[in-house]
């Protein structure tokens, strides 16, 4: 009886509930499909953001790497409008969500200084450039061709075609060495001949390979020196200057047809080697004696 009494109390106020549903259902569904359409074209605008910018800097010949950073920030800056707006759509109240997100900021930002750090580092590589996409580089114990740099990160591919994720402040804060920002590079070798050899004859087979080679710049000239007398060998340096793309190729080329010309100029190429002598010592020989 006293669970009827209560629902006979409660039916003017659902009775009111009832003719207000439609109503209600009307007006915040209708939020709700404009918030959801909002995002929705927020969404594509930012992708078009990102396309646009990207597609005018490369008309422009910007470089790659900018061009990459500037798209992925246009990318996020118009997300982040469109999130607050679809937010504001359905009732949330913007202001003090952008002071929320604010007073929150400073914590978000303490808990996640490796983050910014990348970012501050991202910034300053885009800036200062000490590496492009399509350079080789050496940095932070890696090596690579850099495929993409990106807020927080620069992605590298290395020459097994293997895809590493670097963050920027590893980048920065160590010593970056960029193999592709001069056009030239000079190839060190060793060449080691034996004793036995001529030394103006292994100089002259020396020369006749680098000038005969198709990789091999006249300027700057090469050298061809003898740089040590070495316990098995006597040991010629060669120095010849390629083009940076060039490198390895003519890296392969050169040791092989050095190779070829030293065995047709009979020219031994020695391996260690080491003598032994045994001594017989006088306990070893009263002991033959004996026997």
């Amino acid at each position: 009886m006293e669970n009827l009494e209560g629902l006979m109390q409660q039916a003017p106020q659902l009775e009111i509930w009832i003719k207000q549903a439609p109503e209600l259902i009307l007006t915040y569904g209708m939020k709700l499909v404009f918030a959801i359409g909002i995002f929705i074209i927020g969404r594509y605008f930012a992708n078009l953001a990102k396309k646009l910018s990207t597609k005018l800097m490369t008309k422009r010949n910007v470089d790659l790497t900018i061009v990459s950073f500037v798209g992925n920030m246009a990318w996020s800056v118009v997300l982040v409008f469109t999130i607050v707006a679809t937010l504001g759509q359905i009732g949330i109240q913007t202001a003090s969500l952008v002071a929320v997100i604010g007073a929150a900021g400073l914590a978000v930002g303490l808990a996640l200084q490796g983050s910014l750090s990348n970012f501050a580092s991202g910034v300053l590589m885009v800036m200062f450039r000490p590496c492009r996409v399509g350079d080789y580089v050496e940095a932070a114990g890696i090596a690579g061709t850099v495929n993409e740099i990106t807020i927080f990160s620069t992605k590298l591919l290395t020459p097994d075609n293997k895809l590493i994720i670097a963050p920027n402040s590893a980048m920065m804060d160590g010593t970056i060495i960029n193999y592709s920002a001069m056009d030239t590079r000079r190839i060190d070798l060793v060449i080691g001949v034996s004793y036995d050899a001529n030394i103006l004859e292994t100089k002259k087979v020396l020369t006749r390979v680098l000038e005969n080679n198709q990789y091999v710049l006249k300027d700057p000239a090469f050298t061809i020196a003898l740089s040590e007398l070495a316990d098995s060998s006597v040991n010629f340096v060669v120095r010849p200057w390629v083009k940076g793309s060039d490198y390895w190729p003519a890296h392969f080329e050169i040791l092989e047809q050095i190779k070829i010309a030293l065995d047709e100029a009979n020219i031994a190429i020695p391996y260690p080697q080491m003598d032994l002598y045994l001594k017989e010592t006088p306990v070893a020989a009263a002991s033959s004696a004996a026997a």
